[in-house]
């Protein structure tokens, strides 16, 4: 899988870990909390540039629902990309202030996921594949591509290449593999027409599932590093990344609701 460059993060708790995982690459928001290695609850909205005033707020309302606060938070995990320009963005952001804020301003680490390898995770879980070719629309008549092939004896995902940006008539699928995302919906029969197809987006609790791994190697980095995967060479170039960099305004309404949610009173179940 790709990995970071960076060396490991190595001030984490011996102690079982309270999690709070985000992903807003694509048009879902997912988050999800688990408390100590115990149950996952996640919740999806909208995502998009419709992830940014709700994400705070839902965020908070999970994290009540299993009386953690931010001062018992141990690490945010988010999906870093591949994915959707602003809401790679909107995740880096919300992710780098609630961990710079938890734990009453001492910060928490973060675990930066791959969109890709997550689907590829879903698809696992969801529809018990183990051959997987993680296909995510980029739009712009692109799609961002990945294979995975699930190792059972070590329980990981094996990457088998790096990630690709391609015309949908481009991908081509390994002998054995299924086609898993959300692409086929936006280019029905211009991508790979005779493949298998499966729905599976990034979800929060794909990331967790995969964070016991990704810790072990090293990949959890400080607050300051929460930084976005892009594969696109140019940003903003046509009208319609154009577009997307006026809708980055509303990084600034999630970094208002960050500081809200570090300053507001906790709900009544969280303060049990």
């Amino acid at each position: 899988m790709a990995s970071f460059s960076e060396a490991p993060f190595t001030r984490l708790p011996a102690h079982p870990m309270n999690f709070l995982a985000l992903d807003t690459s694509t048009d879902i928001l997912s988050i999800a909390v688990q408390p100590s290695g115990g149950e996952v609850h996640e919740r999806s909205a909208p995502g998009g540039a419709k992830s940014s005033p709700t994400m705070i707020p839902a965020i908070r309302e999970l994290m009540a629902e299993t009386s953690l606060t931010f001062d018992t938070l141990d690490m945010i995990v988010f999906g870093r990309g591949p994915g959707s320009f602003t809401g790679l963005r909107t995740a880096c952001s919300v992710a780098q202030g609630l961990a710079f804020g938890a734990r009453q301003g001492l910060g928490v680490p973060v675990l930066p996921v791959d969109s890709l390898l997550a689907v590829a995770e879903t698809a696992r879980v969801e529809h018990q594949v183990t051959r997987v070719l993680a296909v995510l629309d980029a739009r712009m008549n692109e799609v961002y591509s990945c294979a995975y092939e699930w190792d059972e004896a070590t329980a990981q995902w094996r990457s088998l290449g790096d990630f690709e940006l391609l015309a949908p008539e481009s991908l081509q699928v390994p002998d054995g593999f299924v086609v898993a995302g959300n692409a086929k919906a936006a280019y029905e029969d211009r991508l790979a027409p005779h493949a298998t197809h499966l729905l599976a987006l990034p979800s929060a609790s794909a990331m967790l599932r995969l964070a016991p791994t990704l810790l072990a190697a090293g990949m959890a980095v400080p607050a300051s590093e929460a930084l976005p995967l892009y594969i696109r060479d140019k940003v903003a170039q046509t009208t319609a990344e154009r577009e997307e960099i006026k809708r980055l305004a509303l990084l600034e309404q999630a970094a208002q609701a960050v500081q809200a949610a570090q300053s507001a009173p906790a709900p009544a179940s969280e303060s049990k």
